[in-house]
């Protein structure tokens, strides 16, 4: 700025000399305040653009995670949302983004491996999906529902804020690309949505986006409904591209949508059949018994064979993919 007070100081000692030589004059209205207040903002933008240009910004190009390793993450925050339901926030360093593929997950145990063991003395170790953007800058989100036989669950909403969380990834679980499908159905039940909502988010963001969603959530009750109202503002943004159905198995007397389990009915309803072919792709994420009586039991880490009612709708494996 030494530049911008140079100039300002030499316009004023030129209008000091003019002053002192002129042949007096009737006073009329100065312009010099307007004069000065013009340069100092014509010298101020010019520094300010210099700084700017001389100073781009840096491109982020590696994740603060490891996919081969557990980091440490600083819990930052916990934002409760439900009854056994909270966001739990960590800190990522020098605000960075996360850069997770779509689709991926995290795995996470114990900053203290002796913290949270098995009954055979091994580290508890689960899967986890953040709901926070790839590209969100210093911050990581996960949401995590407490189970009553979850040790890992419980051990989390454990943690306060300042406590560490040993994370390890991304695992990629599905490549997604823009506009692979025509139409793409996502079944889904309790915290599976999570991976669900990874995809949905990062799909229609993409203004070239042309598939249609459909959702599918099914839960116990009304207030188990997670991410809620994230949900219903991307369908409320997104309305062409997104539709939403949540069913509900313990309706209360105020409810006026669909009840019951996700069968076959509901799937002829709501979901592309199943002779798109390559056009139409079934994604399903939920509890071990809905996701095996809707698309068959995973084989471990594997996908295992179609089975239950999309193999009786006449789905294939190509179609159908289990997180």
């Amino acid at each position: 700025m030494s530049f911008l007070r140079t100039a300002v100081s030499r316009s004023i000692e030129r209008t000091r000399r003019h002053a002192s030589t002129a042949p007096a004059a009737a006073k009329k209205p100065s312009n010099l305040p307007l004069a000065l207040l013009g340069a100092g903002v014509a010298g101020l933008g010019g520094y300010l653009y210099l700084d700017r240009t001389s100073h781009p910004e840096v491109v982020q190009e590696k994740s603060p995670l490891d996919p081969k390793n557990f980091v440490d993450f600083k819990l930052k925050k916990i934002i409760p949302y439900n009854h056994n339901t909270s966001t739990f926030v960590f800190e990522l360093p020098n605000n960075e983004a996360s850069l997770l593929p779509v689709a991926s997950c995290l795995v996470v145990q114990s900053s203290d491996p002796e913290a949270l063991k098995d009954a055979k003395g091994k580290p508890i170790i689960r899967p986890y999906t953040p709901i926070s953007a790839p590209d969100h800058k210093g911050e990581l989100a996960l949401l995590v529902k407490k189970y009553d036989n979850g040790n890992a669950s419980k051990y989390i909403h454990e943690l306060k804020e300042g406590d560490t969380l040993a994370i390890k990834g991304p695992i990629v679980k599905f490549p997604y690309k823009a506009n692979e499908f025509d139409e793409v159905a996502l079944i889904g039940g309790g915290s599976g949505i999570t991976p669900l909502y990874q995809v949905l988010t990062h799909a229609l963001a993409d203004k070239s986006n042309k598939t249609k969603f459909k959702l599918l959530f099914s839960n116990v009750t009304e207030q188990d409904i997670l991410l809620r109202e994230d949900i219903d503002a991307l369908q409320k943004k997104y309305p062409n591209t997104l539709d939403v159905v949540y069913l509900l198995d313990k309706p209360g007397p105020s409810w006026a949508g669909p009840t019951g389990f996700i069968d076959a009915d509901v799937i002829k309803k709501h979901v592309a059949p199943a002779a798109l072919g390559d056009k139409v792709k079934v994604f399903i994420c939920g509890p071990p018994g809905q996701v095996a009586a809707i698309a068959g039991k995973k084989a471990g880490m594997k996908q295992g064979e179609v089975g239950g009612v999309l193999k009786e709708l006449g789905y294939t494996e190509d179609q159908v993919f289990k997180f």
